[in-house]
């Protein structure tokens, strides 16, 4: 699950694991008291009192079922539009991560205002679940920021892969939080996932000087790789927040949380590092404002794609964010991924589809 850019405002919902519906009562008695009456109920016949058939259908169910594959294009669409932006981050090295992510923030606030006002919903959120909306926006946007100094400090694609690994976290923090199943299979995703994560990091005391110098400055690539670990537990933590909270909170809302304290957190951090400036290169300004752009449509498509597909293909067909950030780290920097790399990513991939896999299975029983 990327943050969602895996810390965003779309999260993919692992597979299988939804809120409850919150249908109205006494819905599903409403065909059962209209054929007591001698009625045919909501979608029934007046000739057969049975399902439509045909002739008399309700203008719903005639309606054309969205085309086949439309979802994972989306999603397609969405992983491609989040790396570029992401390309975007990484070519902005003269302004810090943490000042990234308040300009996000200042720009995704000019969109959901509007929308909270639209949708009447209220700044503050239900009584019971403030706590929760506050850690929500805490924990995101932390790991937004760290998400964004990986990305600097880092490769492109190392950082991706190792963003990957949150479905694991999250399976973990499930079980210890919500109580929920941590299986065998958990513990081998696991394991796949540390194993991917180690490749890539390539700690000295097991693959000897050689191995750690390739990256160059290797502290520099250590803090990148620590930064993208970090970004996958505080978006793992994310994600249950959402999953305890289900469909009690507006989504806009939930958005609203998280880059209201992400820009105060950001500007809190800015001035005690006194890292704040404007970027002095008009190219760079115009960097900031397509990382806010692209960021926005992907979670736009991702949010659509679940909307219309079922959450494990979506899960599987996000891992295109590592093929993307293979592709844009070769073409615009000339850097061409280590074996060792490529192992890794493989590993991790291996472990978030898997977990995809086994949890839409559940699902489908």
């Amino acid at each position: 699950m990327r943050p969602l850019d895996g810390a965003g405002a779309a999260e993919v919902p692992e597979p299988g694991l939804r809120p409850a519906d919150d249908a109205p009562q006494g819905a599903a008695e409403e065909p059962a008291a209209a054929e007591a009456a001698g009625t045919p109920g909501p979608g029934r016949c007046w000739l057969c009192s049975s399902s439509p058939c045909g002739w008399c259908a309700p203008p719903e169910a005639k309606k054309k079922a969205p085309c086949p594959g439309l979802g994972l294009f989306y999603t397609l669409l969405s992983a491609f539009l989040f790396s570029v932006g992401s390309l975007f981050v990484k070519k902005v090295q003269d302004v810090h991560a943490v000042e990234i992510s308040a300009f996000r923030c200042v720009f995704q606030m000019l969109v959901v205002i509007p929308c909270l006002i639209y949708r009447k919903t209220g700044f503050i959120g239900p009584k019971g679940q403030r706590i929760f909306l506050f850690l929500r926006g805490v924990l995101g946007s932390t790991a937004m920021i760290l998400l964004y100094y990986a990305f600097q400090a880092t490769s492109l694609a190392d950082a991706t892969v190792i963003t990957f690994s949150t479905p694991v976290f999250t399976s973990i923090f499930a079980w210890i939080f919500l109580k929920e199943k941590y299986s065998p299979w958990d513990a081998l995703f696991t394991v796949f996932t540390i194993t991917g994560v180690t490749l890539i990091v390539r700690p000295p005391f097991l693959f000897g000087a050689s191995a750690a110098s390739a990256d160059g400055d290797y502290s520099v690539h250590l803090k990148g790789t620590f930064a993208a670990v970090a970004h996958a537990v505080f978006a793992a933590l994310t994600l249950v927040i959402l999953r305890r909270m289900g469909k009690s909170v507006d989504y806009f809302l939930s958005i609203w949380y998280y880059v209201i304290l992400g820009l105060l957190e950001s500007v809190v951090v800015l001035f005690i590092l006194g890292e704040w400036s404007l970027p002095y290169c008009g190219l760079d300004r115009l960097f900031l404002i397509l990382i806010g752009l692209f960021g926005l449509g992907g979670q736009v498509f991702l949010t659509k794609a679940i909307q219309i597909e079922k959450a494990g293909p979506v899960a599987i067909m996000k891992t295109m964010d590592v093929v993307f950030a293979f592709i844009l780290q070769i073409i615009f920097f000339n850097d061409v991924p280590t074996w060792w790399t490529v192992g890794g990513a493989l590993c991790v991939i291996a472990s978030s589809t898997g977990a995809a896999i086994r949890k839409w299975c559940q699902s489908a029983q």
